[in-house]
């Protein structure tokens, strides 16, 4: 075991769900470099995240806080300055701290934010922002002055095989591989440092567009009979809230988008073909980043993390991409901790949360967790030091409107799942969910007014009363006994 303190590569995708790699037993994927990354390290086999939107989630893992305690709790909202990330904490510690790809805890929208994306006092010494590939929207996308540099321009194309997917950029064009390049070129920069270091890579994909580089897709499309349809069973939204009919006929209420009831088994084969290949891109570029590290002889002093913000429906209960649900695919997300000669290598099957990494890196840092974290330290857990704090019983998430709704208000949702059932809350609305996972791991039907499931309700809702209670902010703290 290493004595000095760890760097840190946080590799985090967007919208990527749990199955998506052969780890989680999908044999169609090809991830051999994040399997193999479990070999020396902790694979969550049930990890969740706390919001299944991107600024909110994030919001949440960066400060170790609960979304509604964060008090940024919907795309498009800015997280109050006053917040504190663990990579400030750390910077403030001596790392120095660096990131590529996206952040998203402010409205990054170009008619908003014409610029970039407002930032806080984050931490971050070096700051590769592209939010996202899609060219144009901001002379500020380091993506794009790469892609300049190449005599790239960065577009995609409507693919001849469906038109809800694209043919995306060449992999060596792709913004996968550009965020994977600032990293190596940061850990390269590092090879000689005594200096500990972090740096975040925020991958764009899987998230939509789906649009891999076509050669990464061109395997899937000789088996694709073979890709699995998504989880659906006509009929099943009728005793499920409204939304979730109005995203299954388009998602995002937006007409023509993603209409599942309209889409062929075919369109629905090409999607998972699309976006699984995007995941396969990822792997590579991982594979590249982890050489770097080995390269550079810094491999066990380094904890790798790989990450997702949330999930992705990609066709289940009728619905694509995220929203107002708390479906497994939209919150069920990978989580790897990986340091050889550190952390031993094994599954942990206990319910996890992402809002106990923050406080994970700190004490693997051997930094204090700052007052206001609500998260719990997972190191005694991943190296076997000191005592770890008792499996959680159960994970908890939230969604306050966090997405633009057709409505006002929009949704105000809450979920509890323990190891046997999910409750989801619709607040002011007298409607919600709940599933028996023991027979219906599938999530198909909704117990909610079932009367046999009345007493199993009624404990779930104390359950979530008192996880909701327990979001209360720490700050500020007690000076004194009155």
């Amino acid at each position: 075991m290493s004595s000095r303190r760890p760097n840190i590569l946080w590799i985090c995708t967007d919208q990527q769900r749990y199955d998506t790699l052969g780890c989680h037993g999908n044999d169609f994927v090809r991830t051999p470099h994040l399997d193999s990354l479990t070999a020396g390290g902790v694979h969550f086999a049930r990890a969740f995240c706390q919001s299944p939107v991107c600024t909110p989630s994030r919001a949440s893992f960066l400060t170790g806080r609960y979304p509604r305690t964060t008090r940024c709790r919907q795309n498009g909202q800015s997280i109050p300055p006053d917040e504190m990330l663990v990579t400030r904490q750390l910077a403030d510690a001596g790392y120095t701290c660096g990131l590529a790809g996206k952040l998203h805890l402010s409205p990054c929208h170009p008619q908003v934010t014409p610029g970039s994306e407002r930032r806080i006092s984050d931490g971050y010494d070096e700051f590769h922002w592209s939010h996202h590939p899609r060219p144009g929207d901001w002379p500020t996308n380091e993506y794009f002055h790469w892609l300049r540099e190449r005599g790239q321009s960065g577009e995609t194309s409507p693919s001849p095989l469906s038109r809800h997917i694209l043919s995306g950029v060449p992999a060596e064009h792709h913004q996968t591989t550009w965020c994977a390049q600032q990293a190596i070129n940061f850990i390269e920069a590092h090879e000689d440092s005594d200096n500990p270091w972090l740096f975040s890579v925020n991958i764009f994909d899987p998230h939509h567009d789906f649009d891999p580089p076509s050669e990464y897709l061109q395997r899937y499309l000789d088996i694709l009979d073979e890709i699995p349809l998504p989880n659906w069973q006509a009929g099943e939204l009728a005793d499920k809230p409204p939304w979730q009919a109005i995203d299954h006929v388009a998602a995002y209420n937006s007409p023509g988008y993603f209409p599942f009831a309209e889409m062929s088994e075919r369109d629905h084969r090409l999607l998972t073909a699309a976006y699984w290949a995007m995941v396969d891109l990822i792997d590579e570029q991982v594979g590249r980043m982890l050489a770097a590290l080995e390269g550079t002889g810094q491999l066990e002093d380094t904890l790798v993390i790989f990450m997702s913000d949330h999930g992705e429906m990609l066709g289940d209960h009728g619905i694509y991409l995220k929203g107002p649900y708390f479906y497994e695919p939209a919150i069920h997300v990978p989580l790897i901790i990986s340091q050889p000669g550190t952390i031993a290598g094994g599954v942990c099957e206990d319910l996890s949360e992402l809002v106990d990494l923050a406080p994970t890196l700190l004490e693997a840092a051997g930094e204090p967790v700052w007052p206001g974290t609500q998260g719990r330290s997972l190191w005694p857990l991943l190296t076997g030091q000191g005592e770890p704090a008792a499996p959680r019983q159960d994970v908890y998430c939230e969604y306050y409107n966090a997405m633009p709704w057709h409505g006002s208000p929009g949704p105000h949702l809450t979920m509890l799942r323990t190891e046997t059932h999910k409750l989801v809350v619709a607040h002011g609305l007298a409607e919600g969910e709940l599933y028996d996972l023991q027979v219906d791991p599938r999530e198909t039907h909704n117990r909610w007014q079932d009367p046999a499931y009345a007493s199993v309700r009624m404990e779930l809702l104390q359950r979530l009363c008192d996880r909701m209670a327990w979001t209360v902010d720490p700050l500020p703290l007690r000076e004194g006994q009155w």
